[in-house]
């Protein structure tokens, strides 16, 4: 998180208008979902090649980022190739299972095709958009689209305290590892449930420090957009 948060101070379009990244993104999610997948699969690849220009960033690295996200998505789409039928005539290929035959259909088969191009082709393009808009953006381009305050508040605070919780739960478990926690299997698991009620613990106290500090300014309800 931190690292895709510090990539897009360094993009090269850092200073371009967040409204221009946003048409952009919004351009390249409709092409996304109208192109076959054959243009799909062109609009991934050029929009790779940009995102690694700008952030300065090897192909490895960005195929490294969206493995998490394609995990999920092959398991999506697995389910839509794959179905389960009495009869096998209906199946373009299958293996018998008990007094069922698992297998692919035509139809399957090109839904499967057109889910998998849309999804990488829409994800990467959401991807392109976080690592070249960086936060302090994100929240000119809320209160540009009149988006309520309470709602960009609470995106703001949400932000903030994912980085309090990593910087917790890193500072936790490397003292765990210093005092050999994770040696062996059971310690693990004993020093990952100390970690966890720990961590409940320290960001309670974090919040009740940056309570402090708000009321020490004065803080009247409303955050400095």
């Amino acid at each position: 998180m931190t690292g895709l948060d510090r990539l897009s101070y360094q993009s090269r379009w850092f200073h371009v208008a967040p409204e221009r990244k946003f048409l952009l993104w919004l351009l390249l999610i409709i092409l996304a979902f109208v192109l076959p997948p054959s243009g799909q699969a062109i609009e991934l690849a050029l929009i790779a090649a940009l995102t690694c220009w700008l952030l300065r960033i090897t192909f490895w690295r960005w195929c490294r980022w969206m493995a998490l996200p394609f995990g999920f998505l092959l398991v999506g789409v697995l389910t839509i190739l794959f179905s389960v039928s009495r009869d096998p005539q209906t199946l373009a290929a299958g293996v018998p299972i008990g007094g069922y035959w698992l297998g692919v259909t035509s139809s399957g088969l090109a839904t499967a095709n057109e889910t998998f191009w849309r999804s990488l082709a829409a994800l990467a393009s959401t991807f392109w958009l976080v690592l070249n808009l960086p936060f302090p953006q994100l929240i000119v381009l809320l209160k540009r689209a009149r988006v309520p305050r309470l709602l960009t508040e609470q995106i703001l605070l949400t932000w903030r305290f994912i980085f309090i919780l990593l910087d917790e739960a890193l500072a936790i478990h490397r003292a765990q590892t210093l005092r050999f926690g994770y040696r062996s299997l059971p310690q693990g698991y004993r020093s990952l449930a100390m970690l966890v009620g720990l961590l409940f613990t320290r960001v309670l106290i974090r919040y009740q420090q940056m309570a402090t500090v708000l009321d020490i300014k004065l803080y009247q309800g409303d955050f400095h957009l």
